[in-house]
């Protein structure tokens, strides 16, 4: 049994308080990390190697993005993609020798800004753009495959507190849904989370700050993702999200998803 896990921090300096207590209760193999926000010398490693996390492939740069995979089992550095082609730390994968060979690519997606078009958000377009290249990548994936991370795009109708309301709004905006769905078809990529969570069922990874009581408002949406090689996807038992995350002290504006696999 090999249990992963996916969580954008939001600084992983600054939230270290809950990430061990994440690692604690709830004890994934893998974590995956996405906007760790810290070059890779400034990198917790100590910190992990502490809590039993020895293996780790930490892809940082100053100040913003930056991504991270730290790991209780062996793994090996497998890849590094500028999916945005402008050397931002937005992507790393790695292999798990011990868990079958399965390959882990851990990404961050550009959130886009907030006008949906190409022509007045150059941000937007770089997030189409990016989208579009890992598509491309995809079509050549021959390794049993788990790429996870925040994707910022919530393609269902039931991945929103508001359908109508956000068919307008970065994220959720049909040009990054059909985007989204060309990567999929790529590779005929399995969504573990609504496998286990089909829709219309409530799925939200992500409140926003701004809200103020994010429990009563309740509008989320589904950013975050955890996707799996079609053989891979049929030894995902188990897939969870932890909600509570979102009410600790300090908090990221996201919360961990989790999948177990029988290997």
């Amino acid at each position: 049994m090999v249990k992963i896990t996916t969580w954008n921090i939001n600084s992983v300096r600054l939230r270290m308080p809950i990430v061990e207590r994440y690692l604690k209760e709830h004890a994934p193999d893998v974590l995956c990390l996405q906007e760790i926000k810290c070059q890779e010398q400034q990198f917790p490693y100590k910190a992990f190697a502490d809590l039993g996390y020895e293996h780790i492939a930490v892809h940082g740069q100053k100040g913003y993005h930056g991504v991270a995979t730290v790991s209780r089992i062996p793994l090996k550095d497998y890849s590094r993609h500028d999916w945005q082609d402008n050397g931002e730390a937005r992507h790393v994968g790695v292999e798990l020798p011990t868990a079958g060979g399965m390959i882990v690519e851990n990404v961050y997606v550009p959130a886009g800004g907030d006008e949906p078009d190409r022509e007045k958000n150059p941000k937007f377009g770089q997030k189409l753009d990016f989208v579009e290249r890992m598509t491309r990548w995809a079509d050549t994936v021959d390794r049993p495959t788990l790429i996870v991370g925040d994707f910022n795009i919530a393609p269902l109708e039931s991945d929103v507190w508001s359908h109508k309301q956000l068919l307008k709004v970065v994220s959720h905006t049909p040009v990054e849904v059909e985007a989204l769905g060309r990567f999929m078809d790529a590779h005929g990529w399995s969504d573990i989370g609504r496998e286990h969570v089909p829709a219309p069922h409530r799925y939200y990874s992500w409140w926003s700050y701004r809200s103020k009581d994010w429990k009563v408002n309740d509008r989320g949406r589904r950013l975050d993702h955890m996707w799996a090689s079609p053989e891979l996807a049929k030894q995902a038992i188990g897939h969870s999200l932890l909600e509570d995350a979102r009410d600790w002290e300090k908090p990221s504006d996201h919360v961990p998803l989790m999948t177990e696999f029988d290997l």
